[in-house]
Formats: structure tokens, C-alpha cells, sequence
């Protein structure tokens, strides 16, 4: 049998003239990517970052998916403009959809098509661009980057400036990263990142960069500080002992000015190029990823042997309980070795005393509260069910704190041995949010990632804000998060997809999330894997 030949895609996208349908204010646009299983259903793989105020919007996140040549592969660009930060997009405008194959965006390298309604009509005269570029090269740019003396912008206070980086492509300047904002500052230094080489330069270190920094405005007129070009062969010049320095010129003010000099100074302090592992090098390089599943038994769930209940157990054997368990652990068990998880139930009164317990193991086994398999999941809660008391109220940080624990000892170890994988199944609002906010906080430190599926029709809002994908996420004390670590997917979004349609969304972001943690602290793959070489400055 042949070989599949598969390889992994970059798209990158941009719309033009999207539908204004806002009056007095621009829209702030997403772009969403489905994909389609062979029942044309249609399920959600990734999304960009929200753009504001902006008709003619560049994402900056781009979509990193495999190629596979001998497959029809359906896409869908969908774009929203996002007014509530939910996961539900039903609750925002549609700007516009392009319905393509990964085929045609291939063959294209750069595909071009009117956005169009749900009733086919075109969505004015909104056009949306996608890109393709193969991903050949798995080294990034690490880049801590500071400016001083930029031009103030603002009449009242000072600008709040950031940067957008750019590729030099065929067809033009190509967005590959734009920084945070530094809120009212002259000076500013921003957080430090990282920007993969492909999609930086193409790995061509002697390739054009373009770098522009703009003053950020709310309502999408961002003004131009000034720009400047340089090489990364330049950029790797730079060291915290001796920056490499660029003049932000603006090119309007120096025609207008015999005497400008320039709009600021970027201090490039450090750069540096390194090989990147993937997923795939750590978990084939011994990386075990840990399970743990924790289930929501109080009383808002409903009497257990009520048809209504979401613990109620169908005549088929099935409710979204077990559903979720299914879905998400036949996947992630092949990646843990001995296949035995923990398994703990949450807000429950338990025998014998019948206190509220907010971290119990299934099994009533403190001392091994292991199952065998995700069969062994599914034994131990159908056997649990009928012997505990649905209670309250809904406390997260205790299991949080528990899985934790282990997390802390992981990082005793020199490399990527472990990973731990928290499974929160839920119907209800957080009664501790803010001890569960500082027990999130404290995770994103360590080899952990926290996946929450909401079951039910509840009120989902703390899950969504505890999903930080806009980075906000902080303790009590104001300590922001190191990454994003937490993954929220509404089980009811997906209940009459294929199975897979849910495990793909609810683990979509692990890989990236252990990759990040692991290249923050320079962890290699626990073995001496010849795919998996140990990171090297080029």
C-alpha cells in the first residue's frame, strides 16, 4: 500500500469591503475555519483573533493544517463580527462564508472569492483571501523587543503603540505577527514572542522584513509611527549586552521636515532562531500525557433517574455525560502507556458521612483511585451514580489543586517526561471563580492543560472567560497567566455531529499548548529520539 503524501499547510487570510452592518462603528471581525466530515457535516477546527474596528481586517493567526494529497478536503472561511466574547458564533453576525477545497487554495497559492450569506447572496461586496505556503521549516524566532522616544500620536496622552511584522512574499507584504498593545507609553517594552521562520522569511535569512509600528486607536484608525526593514541574518546580530537598534522612520513626516530625524527607535534586545520540536517529537520521544477526569454530580444536574436529568442514563446506555468521556478519552489514551486514570467526581454528599465532597474518586478508593481504561471511566461513574447524593454548589479549584499537585513534581524532571490533562465535565456556573481563577493561574506554570465541557443548557459565561484566548486571565492579586492553558467546548454543539467532530475540537489546542510550555522551559523529549535532536541555536 502507498504512502499517504501529506504535509503540512500554512494558510494565511485577509477580506476586503466586509459588509458594514454596524452603524456607527466598524465591524470587529473573526475568521472561523470548518472542515467537513464525509456526511458534509461541519465542524470547527481553529480560529483568528478578532480584529476591531476594521473593514479590510489582516489576521495575524494563521491555520496550520495537514495536506493530503489523495483527499478531498472540504473547507469554510467563515467570518463573524464578534460582539460578545462566547464560543457560540450563532450569537454574532455573519459577514460573509467561501466554501473551497484545500485543493484549489494548493493549486492557487493564493485564492481569492466573494463572501457569501447563508442564502447564497453575496454579502456586499466583501471579498476574502487565502494564502497557502507549505510548512517545510520548524524553526522559530524568539524576540524580546523594547522603542523608546516614538512619536506621540495622541492629543490627550500618549500613544499605545505595537508592531506588526511582515514577510516579503511575490504578490506583496505579507502580515506574520503583530505584538500587544503597550497602553499609553513612549517607551514601551513588550512582551517577548516568538514567530515561526516560515512564516517570518520563508527560512531565508537574508530575506526582506518589513516592520511598522503603529499607535493603536479604538475605532480602527491605527496611526503610523514610522516603519523600518531589515534581514533576521540583522536581527540575530541583537544580545541584551548589545541590542540591535533601528530608526522607526515615517516616511510622510520626512518629506514634510528638512529637520526629522526619525519617529522613535525599536531596540531589538534579543533574537534568536532555534529548532523548534513538535507534538509529535515529544510524545514519540517518550512524553506521557496523563488523564485525569473530573465529573459534575450536583444538584443542578437534575434527579439521576429523572428522564430530564443529565445523568440519566438512556435505555441505550448513553447521556452527555458518558458521551464526553467517550469522545475525548479514546483519543488521549493512546498517549499514556498503562492506560490507568484517576477519576474523581465533584459537589456530591458521599457515604458514608455524607458530607459535600468536591474531589472523591469514582471508585470510593483515595488511595487508588485509578481506572482501567476509558472503559474503566465509564464502569466506575454508572457504578458511583446510584450511591452518592447530587449536592452543591460547583467548586473547581480543588481538583484543579489536586491534578496540580502532580504537576508540581513533573517538574523535578529535567525533560518532558509528563504532561497532565485535566477533563472537566460540567452542567453549571462556578461557585469559586475566584479561587478557580488563581489555581488556573498557577497552572499555566506547569506541564498541565485543562479541557471544560459544558453539558446542559446552562449559562456558560465563566467557562468562556476562563477560556483566556484574549490573554486577560489573572489572579486574584493581578498575576496574569504564563499561557493559556484552559479549553471550553459546549457539549450541545456538537451532539449531533460524529463523535470525532467533539474529540477534534475539545483537544485541538493540547499539542500546542504542551509544545509552548515545554519550549518555554527548554525541555527536550525524554529519549534519544533521531527525530526528536535537542533545540540548537542556527
Amino acid at each position: 500500500m502507498e504512502a499517504q503524501c501529506v504535509t503540512k499547510v500554512e494558510l494565511t487570510v485577509s477580506c476586503d469591503n466586509l459588509w458594514d452592518k454596524d452603524t456607527g462603528s466598524k465591524p470587529d471581525p473573526l475568521c472561523v475555519l470548518l472542515t467537513s466530515t464525509s456526511e458534509y457535516q461541519w465542524y470547527e477546527l481553529e480560529r483568528t483573533e478578532k480584529v476591531q474596528n476594521c473593514l479590510n481586517p489582516k489576521f495575524a493567526k494563521k491555520f496550520v493544517i495537514d495536506y493530503d494529497f489523495e483527499m478531498v478536503q472540504e473547507l469554510q472561511f467563515g467570518v463573524y463580527d464578534i460582539e460578545i466574547k462566547t464560543v457560540d458564533l450563532s450569537d454574532d453576525d455573519c459577514l460573509g462564508e467561501l466554501e473551497c477545497t484545500l485543493g484549489q487554495v494548493v493549486s492557487n497559492k493564493k485564492l481569492t472569492g466573494p463572501l457569501l450569506l447563508k442564502n447564497k447572496f453575496h454579502a456586499g461586496k466583501g471579498t476574502i483571501t487565502i494564502s497557502a505556503e507549505e510548512m517545510k521549516d520548524n524553526r522559530v524566532a524568539n524576540f524580546e523587543v523594547e522603542a523608546r522616544k516614538l512619536d506621540n500620536k495622541d492629543f490627550l496622552g500618549k500613544s499605545d503603540p505595537y508592531l506588526e511584522f511582515y514577510k516579503q512574499t511575490q504578490t506583496g507584504w505579507q502580515l506574520a505577527h503583530r505584538t500587544e498593545v503597550v497602553k499609553d507609553n513612549l517607551n514601551p517594552t513588550w512582551r517577548p514572542f516568538r514567530i515561526p521562520l516560515q512564516s517570518l522569511c520563508g527560512g531565508d535569512l537574508d530575506k526582506p522584513i518589513k516592520v511598522e509600528c503603529f499607535d493603536y486607536d479604538s475605532d480602527g484608525s491605527h496611526d503610523l509611527i514610522g516603519t523600518f526593514e531589515t534581514t533576521m541574518k540583522r536581527l540575530q546580530e541583537a544580545s541584551r549586552t548589545s541590542p540591535v537598534e533601528f530608526e522607526c522612520i515615517n516616511s510622510q513626516k520626512k518629506q514634510q521636515k528638512k529637520s526629522y530625524k526619525n519617529s522613535g527607535v525599536v531596540s531589538v534586545k534579543q533574537c534568536q532562531v532555534v529548532k523548534e520540536y513538535t507534538f509529535l517529537d515529544y510524545v514519540m520521544g517518550g512524553c506521557q500525557l496523563n488523564f485525569t477526569v473530573a465529573i459534575d454530580f450536583t444538584g443542578s444536574n437534575g434527579y439521576p433517574k429523572s428522564p430530564e436529568s443529565l445523568h440519566y442514563i438512556s435505555p441505550q446506555g448513553e447521556n452527555e455525560y458518558l458521551s464526553a468521556i467517550w469522545s475525548v478519552g479514546n483519543v488521549i489514551q493512546d498517549y499514556d502507556s498503562d492506560k490507568m486514570f484517576p477519576a474523581f467526581g465533584f459537589g456530591a454528599q458521599i457515604p458514608p458521612a455524607w458530607q459535600v465532597s468536591h474531589k472523591f474518586p469514582l471508585n470510593f478508593n483515595p488511595a487508588n483511585p485509578f481506572c482501567a481504561g476509558v472503559e474503566g471511566i465509564v464502569e466506575a461513574y454508572r457504578d458511583c451514580l446510584p450511591k452518592v447524593k447530587l449536592y452543591g454548589p460547583t467548586n473547581f479549584s480543588p481538583i484543579i489543586n489536586h491534578v496540580t499537585c502532580y504537576a508540581h513534581h513533573a517538574m523535578l524532571q529535567s525533560t518532558a517526561s509528563q504532561y497532565f490533562v485535566l477533563l472537566i465535565i460540567t452542567d453549571g456556573v462556578i461557585t469559586d471563580m475566584d479561587d478557580t481563577r488563581n489555581a488556573i493561574v498557577n497552572a499555566s506554570r506547569l506541564p498541565m492543560s485543562i479541557i471544560i465541557v459544558g453539558v446542559g443548557g446552562a449559562d456558560f459565561t465563566d467557562m468562556e472567560f476562563l477560556d483566556g484566548d484574549d490573554g486577560h486571565l489573572r489572579s486574584l492579586t493581578g498575576e496574569p497567566a504564563m499561557r493559556d492553558i484552559v479549553q471550553f467546548v459546549p457539549f450541545r454543539k456538537f451532539q449531533n455531529g460524529p463523535k470525532e467532530a467533539l474529540a477534534k475540537r475539545v483537544l485541538a489546542e493540547v499539542p500546542g499548548q504542551l509544545v509552548e510550555f515545554c519550549n518555554h522551559m527548554k525541555l527536550s523529549p525524554p529519549n534519544n529520539n533521531p527525530a526528536a535532536k535537542s533545540p540548537e541555536a542556527i
